[in-house]
């Protein structure tokens, strides 16, 4: 089960070794019992997470998950892609986003492995720890990471023209003719107004 020296031990897919409710979670006591430098290779496949309420995923979590011991933890990397179901902000066809995900981050051990007693954390407390279980979770740096490549303004295409102001159809649907609309009498004069050079 062990990995020493950098060696690469392959694991079976997340999905068939992880309970629902945390997907993206290992308990990495085994590999903090291991030298520096050894590491473990998680298969993820067709993970979903919840993105909260305004954002769905249109693809599951697919890519793999690399834990190296470190002389003072866990040093995570993730490469994972998925792709988020959106609405383009112009004609409002729903539309697909890819989206690539590459995570590096470093979790240090709560509880000391040999006696169980809790680790001071005072000295850094802004760092990733692992949990009670010694289990590293990536759920939540990974959900951070889709919300922030959520784009403000997603297109379907860069030239998509949008929405006919007249009648609401997609301007790209075909031919959009519509009829003068009667004006208020007071701006007929302006009608037939061209600007210089137009």
């Amino acid at each position: 089960m062990g990995g020493r020296g950098g060696r690469a031990v392959q694991q079976p897919a997340v999905t068939s070794s992880r309970p629902d409710d945390a997907p993206l979670a290992w308990n990495v006591g085994g590999l903090l019992a291991d030298d520096p430098g050894a590491d473990r290779v998680f298969e993820v496949e067709g993970v979903t997470i919840d993105l909260g309420e305004d954002l769905r995923l249109a693809r599951p979590i697919d890519g793999r998950i690399r834990l190296l011991r470190t002389n003072r933890g866990i040093l995570a990397h993730a490469d994972l892609r998925t792709a988020l179901a959106l609405e383009c902000s112009r004609c409002l066809r729903e539309i697909e986003l890819p989206i690539d995900i590459r995570l590096q981050e470093e979790y240090l051990p709560a509880l000391d492995l040999a006696t169980g007693r809790p680790l001071p954390v005072d000295d850094e407390p802004d760092v990733a720890r692992l949990t009670d279980h010694h289990e590293l979770d990536l759920e939540t740096p990974v959900r951070e990471a889709i919300q922030l490549a959520e784009p403000i303004a997603p297109l379907c295409r860069p030239d998509c023209p949008g929405l006919c102001i007249v009648c609401g159809l997609r301007l790209d649907d075909g031919e959009h003719d519509h009829p003068e609309d009667d004006i208020d009498p007071r701006m007929e004069a302006l009608r037939g107004f061209r600007p210089d050079g137009a």
